[in-house]
């Protein structure tokens, strides 16, 4: 189903998306726009399809852009409550089977980045290109006693949905777009959804570090120089062993960069579009 799209705007703002969501045998709600070769987007915890506005915009001229809500989140049926990071990738395998796409690319937001490289670990044959944006990578002890300590406070029901935002954007960005739109989304969230993503987050970090010598696939690894959480440094550890990796960091943005800088961000996923696959 191709959705026809309103362009970015000039000052590099976007407008709302207005989804018109399908949904797939076993249950995930998505959204198509363009034509030619096809790019899947997975968006991160709290988060729905719109929160990639400004990508598709400016991806589906070129390529077809599916874009999927995680379990428990938009339209998506929920997962089991103990469902763990390698259960939401075998959804998404189960996304790309029910589309039918092969030879497809992928890129994630956060949650979404774990889930396209355990993607590209496990069903690596179907994947053309990987990328991975503010992805996590082998947390420090006090970055990981802190996401957990989140996450059982979130799977009691302790759910704050403005207290991310603190985390995701700097004290110079509260008052913009990008801002409003992802603090409306996260009051919309299913809390139960959020909770089970949340989890499978936190705890997912390492779940395939060890794959990434194994991934041949032109890789990208991008995150906002100042992003706590998701740091460049993880990037660029993922980067460097990745045999095709490459890190690119968007110089004084945080965890919404895709947000906040998209034309960068769009830039940036453009050549990695265009990068030559290895015989």
């Amino acid at each position: 189903m191709v959705i026809p799209m309103a362009e970015a705007r000039a000052d590099g703002s976007f407008p709302p998306l207005a989804v018109s969501r399908r949904r797939t045998r076993r249950g995930a709600a998505y959204a198509a726009w363009g034509d030619g070769e096809p790019l899947l987007l997975i968006h991160g915890v709290g988060m729905r399809i719109e929160a990639w506005t400004p990508q598709i915009a400016s991806l589906s001229v070129s390529h077809r852009v599916i874009a999927v809500d995680m379990p428990g989140h938009g339209e998506s049926d929920r997962l089991s409550g103990d469902a763990r990071l390698p259960a939401f990738v075998e959804w998404c395998a189960g996304v790309l089977d029910d589309l039918h796409l092969e030879g497809v690319n992928v890129a994630g937001h956060s949650m979404g980045a774990l889930i396209v490289g355990g993607l590209a670990a496990t069903h690596g044959a179907g994947i053309r290109r990987v990328a991975l944006l503010n992805p996590v990578f082998r947390r420090d002890p006090v970055a990981l006693a802190a996401v957990m300590q989140r996450a059982e406070a979130i799977g009691l029901g302790s759910f704050d949905p403005i207290g991310p935002l603190s985390r995701w954007f700097s004290a110079d960005e509260r008052e913009s777009e990008a801002y409003r739109l992802t603090r409306d989304w996260l009051r919309a969230v299913d809390t139960v959804g959020y909770a089970t993503a949340y989890r499978a987050f936190a705890e997912g970090d390492a779940t395939y570090a060890d794959a990434w010598p194994h991934v041949t696939c032109p890789a990208m690894f991008l995150t906002g120089g100042g992003d706590p959480n998701s740091t460049p440094a993880m990037a660029e550890a993922m980067a460097a062993l990745a045999p095709s990796g490459r890190a690119c960091i968007i110089p004084d943005h945080r965890h919404m960069v895709n947000l906040t800088a998209p034309q960068l961000v769009n830039d940036a996923l453009a050549a990695w579009l265009s990068r030559e696959i290895a015989p």
